[in-house]
């Protein structure tokens, strides 16, 4: 019989997602999975008191992860169902999930448990079988911690997010020396991210950028983007990156700097029948 507790260390599931991030078809997207996914409530899978998978559920209610071994002799579109129909009192209310297009098994339960759904993010990669027009290099610098206020208000500005999350996302990229920005006369006008994964997708780095409104439509962004492409390509790392569906600007400086999608990050949102 099948048990669900709620996970207290993300720890006790360390080795359940190394084995959940080896079924992705490509790398998944960084902020999602390294971002969101550890301010997520976890709960565990348990049968006779061993753990056999895991899901976890945003501060909304939807669920960004969800794994259960091979080894369980519970069946995952029971287990799914019953989750997304909200039938677990130890879980309560899921509204829906968030996945990628390359998990292909979380994939296909989130289908058979919604009739609504929309892209939410394309996902992309370096096309390493097409060249591309390389622009004049932009001058861009590692972040210092003394410009973190700088970061957190160009950033809270430009994209709307909340400035004390800004703030402890910033200082640790700092602090590992991947975050960059591009200068003029003093003001911040771009910036870079490209950070590294510490488990699981190490082979990777997953890009960001932000541009400010004034300067966007003059090919900041592809500029952005071909230097941190070079920084992550002469660390032997394989640059990904992801941008919102409606972010037409983005996807065409993605394009033009090389990177290709072939994933999405889809929203579903359960049926309540």
């Amino acid at each position: 019989m099948l048990e669900i507790k709620k996970i207290e260390s993300l720890s006790e599931v360390s080795e359940l997602k190394k084995q959940y991030f080896s079924l992705s078809s490509a790398p998944l997207d960084g902020m999602w999975h390294f971002g969101f996914v550890p301010m997520s409530e976890h709960f565990g899978f348990y049968e006779n008191n061993s753990l056999v998978g895991y899901c976890c559920i945003n501060g909304e209610g939807y669920m960004l992860q969800f794994y259960l071994s091979p080894i369980a002799k519970t069946q995952a579109t029971e287990l799914f169902t019953l989750i997304a129909q909200q039938n677990s009192s130890v879980i309560g209310v899921v509204n829906g999930a968030f996945v990628s297009t390359a998990e292909a098994d979380y994939l296909s339960l989130s289908l058979d448990s919604s009739s609504l759904f929309k892209v939410n993010a394309l996902m992309y990669q370096k096309n390493t079988a097409r060249s591309v027009e390389v622009k004049e290099p932009l001058e861009m610098k590692l972040a210092e911690q003394k410009q973190l206020a700088d970061f957190v208000e160009f950033a809270a500005k430009a994209i709307g997010a909340p400035e004390q999350w800004l703030s402890g996302y910033y200082e640790n990229l700092i602090q590992r020396q991947e975050l960059w920005s591009y200068r003029k006369n003093g003001q911040l006008l771009a910036s870079g991210e490209c950070r590294l994964f510490d488990d699981y997708q190490t082979g990777y780095a997953d890009l960001g950028m932000i541009v400010a409104e004034s300067e966007r439509g003059k090919g900041i962004a592809t500029r952005v983007l071909q230097h941190l492409i070079n920084t992550a390509t002469e660390q032997g790392l394989k640059p990904n990156c992801s941008t919102e569906s409606g972010n037409i600007g983005a996807q065409k400086a993605m394009v033009r700097a090389g990177l290709v999608s072939s994933n999405r990050i889809i929203q579903f949102d359960f049926d309540r029948s």
